[in-house]
């Protein structure tokens, strides 16, 4: 979500606001499947990605996970403090080695009110992840399961973002992609190997996704 070098202005810079806030924040390293916060769990900060990659995931009372959403660097996630939510609704679950910023909630209220840039673009978050969620809504309503794969690799790649880095992907198995397009493990390996076939993906040292894996959800 934050500004980046090549795109013709100078990047925000949201880690020193954060940092700002002295001894309200602390940086947490976590690794690969090592919760960061769990469903339940008192509300009571708002976490920053530094680097990494995380998944965000919903338990039913029946058992059954369901992944919601990706983050990865420049991104927010537990914000639900700030809006008076007393629990956790969701687990936040390390996909790769990740750096975490977690800023207490009454110093994220302190710096939202006395910093009008970080508020800006905080705010900007907000309103890109909730048309990101209406997107999301309208992709499992009305697109297939391979479209839905393909835009959501694209998505987990950050296509769209000027450093070529963003292309490769965490390592993510088949089960959380199916829990992300709502299908099963089979189907995402049968289009994983067609996308790989037609060059739209590369596994080498990684999952690279190439731009042309767009074609898949562009095409009627």
């Amino acid at each position: 979500m934050m500004g980046r070098k090549g795109t013709g202005r100078r990047p925000f810079d949201a880690e020193r606001f954060l940092h700002s806030v002295g001894r309200s924040r602390r940086v947490v390293t976590y690794q690969p499947a090592q919760v960061i916060l769990a469903q339940g769990d008192p509300c009571t900060s708002v976490l920053y990605v530094q680097s990494g990659a995380v998944k965000l995931s919903v338990l039913s009372s029946t058992g059954k996970e369901a992944v919601v959403a990706m983050f990865g660097p420049g991104d927010f996630f537990g914000e639900g403090c700030l809006t008076g939510q007393p629990v956790r609704i969701a687990t936040a679950t390390a996909v790769d080695t990740c750096e975490i910023l977690s800023v207490l909630k009454r110093a994220m209220v302190r710096l939202l009110h006395s910093e009008h840039a970080f508020s800006d673009r905080f705010i900007a978050h907000m309103l890109a992840r909730n048309i990101r969620v209406e997107e999301d809504l309208v992709d499992h309503l009305f697109n297939s399961s391979e479209k839905r794969l393909a835009r959501a690799l694209l998505l987990l790649a950050r296509y769209g973002k000027p450093t070529a880095e963003a292309r490769v992907l965490p390592n993510l198995s088949q089960e959380v992609l199916a829990e992300m397009v709502g299908t099963t493990r089979s189907r995402v390996n049968f289009f994983m190997n067609k996308f790989r076939k037609l060059g739209f993906i590369e596994y080498n040292g990684g999952l690279k996704i190439n731009s042309s894996l767009v074609s898949v959800v562009l095409h009627v």
